[in-house]
């Protein structure tokens, strides 16, 4: 049951990369915008040591101010800003970084009452600060054993875009170990994001990152398996990482050029039973993947 809280504008599809930036560290905010990343994360969590947080909601609030003139248009390009919030500074990080600008957060340390604190904190700033209700949305970084355990229930918050898995922190709280035996058992745990996220008619979930930045090999083949499992965007802690996610991620010409055939034969059925080239049946679930295709390969990022 969807709570109170005001419901989110949900966009139709999430940026494919997402870069961590650490928000102390302003010298970098110029140069990330001007990179190759969908939408940066500007990061008041991990990122940032506790002595440096007030200077971090500082350089943000900054950043903000300075990519919005007084009108309200956004001076930035189209590559969307996000912020990680800390679970323990929740309503002080959202105090200090919502206003225009902003696309969303992602809420560290997700739980259902954590989310629910966010979201009520959200409806309020958006009434005090004149922005449109529901215009900021929230990802929920699920790091937890506990929170595993509710996703179904975090999905039916009115102002969740998605989640996003924190794996290093998720992984130690389960006693798991990264090796190749436990694989399987990891992409179960993903499977069940894509699976809770889908059945509350969520946006796909954000694939985790990797910090070896060294071995981009590895990291494309695990971007190839997050996308094969259902996931549609990747955060990044490295620049060198995001070209790999876009490749991943982006459908090739070959698939936008197979989706597009599966749409005209079925506007050339009008209204009947639409049949591929090979004399196959076109049912709806080959329909929504190629409107599915055609939209993620049309975004302007």
């Amino acid at each position: 049951m969807k709570n109170a809280n005001t419901a989110v504008v949900r966009p139709k599809y999430l940026p494919r990369s997402f870069l961590y930036v650490p928000a102390d560290q302003s010298v970098l905010f110029e140069k990330a915008a001007a990179g190759p990343a969908d939408a940066l994360i500007l990061d008041l969590e991990d990122a940032v040591p506790s002595e440096r947080k007030a200077i971090a909601r500082q350089n943000l609030r900054r950043w903000f101010d300075t990519r919005t003139p007084a009108g309200g248009e956004n001076l930035g390009p189209v590559q969307q800003q996000w912020v990680r919030v800390s679970a323990e500074n929740t309503v002080d990080d959202l105090t200090a970084v919502v206003g225009a600008g902003l696309t969303g957060i992602f809420l560290a340390k997700c739980t259902t009452l954590l989310l629910e604190e966010a979201a009520t904190t959200l409806s309020r700033l958006e009434v005090e600060r004149g922005l449109v209700p529901g215009s900021v949305g929230v990802i929920g970084l699920v790091e937890s054993a506990a929170a595993l355990l509710h996703l179904d229930l975090m999905a039916s918050n009115a102002r969740l875009v998605t989640f996003a898995i924190g794996e290093v922190d998720l992984m130690a709280d389960l006693r798991m170990t990264r090796s190749a035996r436990s694989e399987v058992a990891l992409d179960s745990l993903r499977a069940r994001f894509v699976v809770s996220a889908a059945a509350a008619g969520l946006l796909p979930p954000v694939a985790p990152t990797s910090t070896d930045v060294h071995a981009l090999d590895v990291f494309a083949e695990t971007s190839q398996k997050m996308h094969d499992i259902g996931f549609r965007s990747r955060t990044a802690v490295h620049p060198k990482q995001v070209p790999i996610i876009h490749g991943v991620f982006t459908p090739s010409p070959a698939d936008i050029a197979a989706a597009r055939e599966v749409i005209a034969c079925l506007e050339q059925a009008h209204g009947g039973v639409a049949l591929d080239r090979d004399g196959r049946m076109i049912d709806p679930a080959v329909v929504r993947g190629a409107e599915e295709v055609l939209l993620r390969g049309t975004l302007a990022f």
